[in-house]
């Protein structure tokens, strides 16, 4: 290039990077054309990123096109262009054309196609490109195989993702936290916490914003309170306490871990919630049965022209569903398309199903649910919620059509059989019962054993109903037998609305309930944590009425708090009574 076109195309580089607007990019782009550097890659590739900073990708991919020689960088900067503009598809239309050409892809080009990947959740194409990195030796690229880590981890192939991650030989905070997010957002909770300790021991960065998320939301899908606060020492000494993100998974986990107190302290620092703090809140509050103050937060951010979205709309129906708000529901539901905009979907009228059927309209929740298209796993969540309210209101009828869909679509078989017995049971049909049970045998159907765990100390102690072999045994039984004792003084006998019992001795019953998970965990918990302190138990199936009654009767008996997080909800159980109102 002669020294004068060598000038003019520094001085327009120049001009490029400072450029505030289209309309200077697209006079420079009549200018390269009239001086003839159009045909000059590098000032061309400058113009090229001008047109995707205004994020003009129809006009950079023209330009793209009119290039007599588009090299690496070129095709790089608009796969990275589309990827930024939600067209994460075309990226990797763009990469197969790459590959037709002569020019190869480097590491830059590689990790931007394999987040195209990551985003479209597409893993037969990220092992391709997998595959395309060992071809061209760049196994050992730090911002490669950091990419590699995140794909696998967001399409569910953590074994992959570890692969990857074990094989290099240098990792920065980036690699590590991609770990660490496959691992919570595929519900290894254990394992992220893992690596997160893992991390903190070996490595001399500071953990960022991203990482400390991800490890916020294991602890919360695990329950683990203490490793959750210790997390939120690190954010605070970090100081991203007031990020959008930390600060909502913050209020998620406080909220999953039953501290509900700790989540709105933690929203009322925020400056100005965005949509995702205030849905977490929301959230938060249904699993507590407060329906009134999800609502007040609902108005406060449309009050504050915070839009809510469709997983707000969960929330706040989910809320309406588990407080008997059916008026206010059913309202909401009316007006999120209308007012704001959201298409209700099967989630949403799920909630709408489950909010009937709690206050006894079944007749208009099965009508609602047959009138609902769903493939088999949406419709898993609608037929299940539809199921578990028939048979505690005792209809049989709808109980063995929810059952019927949710056993020929292989939908938690072993939780419909399970209830349809139950069902059975309680309306005295002992027949059908029996042959139920029978059935599930002949199929090999065995129902998910209870689970109780509580944390003490950043340990985790699990209970398993009916297992004896536990930590403390002797001690445990001792006051289990202890509260049995005082309770039965105070007229509560053991019931049996909450198990599948079919026809046993009434002293048996009593046994059989005496040792679930809950019970084990929570004598447990009373005779190895001091008073003052509040018992938290989490369990792995809704808590059995029998047991929810004797909870009751044993916070006023012992002069102490707990709470218990099962399957659905929070029940904060205090001086006799519960936060549910006995409605869950």
């Amino acid at each position: 290039m002669p020294c004068y076109h060598q000038a003019r195309a520094v001085h327009i580089i120049q001009q490029l990077k400072n450029c505030k607007d289209f309309i200077f990019a697209i006079s420079t782009h009549a200018n390269l054309f009239k001086s003839g550097l159009l045909n000059d890659t590098i000032t061309t590739n400058h113009l090229l990123n001008s047109c995707l900073r205004f994020r003009r990708i129809q006009y950079a991919h023209h330009l793209f096109d009119e290039m007599h020689g588009p090299n690496v960088v070129s095709w790089t900067s608009l796969m990275s262009g589309y990827v930024n503009m939600g067209r994460p598809q075309s990226a990797l239309w763009l990469y197969t054309k790459m590959s037709e050409s002569e020019v190869s892809p480097n590491g830059f080009t590689l990790a931007t196609v394999i987040n195209s990947c990551s985003i479209l959740a597409d893993l037969k194409t990220g092992k391709m490109v997998h595959a395309h990195v060992q071809i061209l030796g760049l196994q050992g690229n730090l911002v490669v195989c950091s990419s590699l880590v995140d794909m696998y981890g967001k399409c569910n192939d953590v074994d992959g993702a570890r692969m990857v991650f074990d094989s290099m030989s240098c990792r920065n905070v980036v690699s590590w936290t991609a770990m660490i997010a496959g691992y919570a957002q595929n519900g290894k909770g254990y394992e992220a916490l893992e690596v997160f300790r893992e991390f903190s021991s070996y490595m001399m960065e500071r953990p960022n914003h991203f990482m400390l998320a991800s490890v916020i939301n294991a602890c919360a899908s695990l329950g683990r309170l203490v490793s959750g606060k210790v997390t939120h020492g690190a954010v605070i000494r970090g100081g991203y306490e007031l990020n959008d993100v930390v600060a909502s998974a913050l209020v998620d986990m406080y909220a999953k871990c039953g501290s509900f107190l700790y989540s709105e302290k933690v929203f009322r620092r925020i400056r100005n919630p965005s949509v995702i703090p205030y849905t977490s809140m929301i959230v938060g509050a249904a699993k507590y049965g407060l329906g009134k103050l999800s609502l007040e937060l609902y108005e406060e951010m449309t009050d504050r022209k915070v839009m809510p979205n469709d997983v707000t709309f969960v929330g706040i129906l989910h809320a309406c569903s588990h407080s008997g708000l059916v008026d206010e529901g059913l309202g909401l539901l009316n007006s999120m398309h209308e007012k704001h905009g959201v298409m209700p979907d099967v989630r949403h009228y799920t909630c709408v199903v489950d909010m009937l059927s709690r206050v006894g309209r079944l007749d208009e929740a099965y009508k609602l649910a047959k009138s609902i298209r769903v493939n088999p796993n949406e419709g898993a969540l609608l037929w299940g919620t539809l199921l578990s309210s028939s048979r505690l209101h005792g209809r049989v009828d709808i109980a063995v059509e929810a059952s019927k869909w949710l056993i020929e679509y292989n939908q938690q078989v072993a939780g419909a059989y399970v209830t349809l017995s139950n069902t059975y049971t309680l309306a005295g049909e002992w027949e059908n019962a029996h042959s139920l049970r029978t059935e599930m045998e002949l199929v090999g159907v065995h129902k998910e054993p209870g689970c109780s765990w509580i944390e003490i100390k950043d340990s985790i102690y699990v209970f398993y109903a009916g297992d004896l072999s536990c930590e403390r045994r002797d001690e445990v039984i001792s006051l289990l037998r202890e509260l049995e004792r005082r309770m039965m003084e105070r007229g509560c006998v053991g019931g049996s609305t909450g198990l599948v019992f079919v026809d046993v001795e009434q002293e048996v019953k009593e046994k059989i309930v005496g040792l679930h998970s809950e019970r084990l965990a929570l004598a447990f918990g009373l005779i190895s944590i001091p008073k003052g302190v509040t018992i938290r138990v989490m369990k792995n199936l809704r808590i059995c009425s029998d047991c929810h009654e004797a909870f009751k009767l044993i916070s006023k008996i012992v002069e102490r708090d707990f709470v218990v997080r099962d399957v659905n909800r929070f029940h904060h159980f205090k001086d006799g009574s519960c936060t549910c109102r006995d409605f869950w």
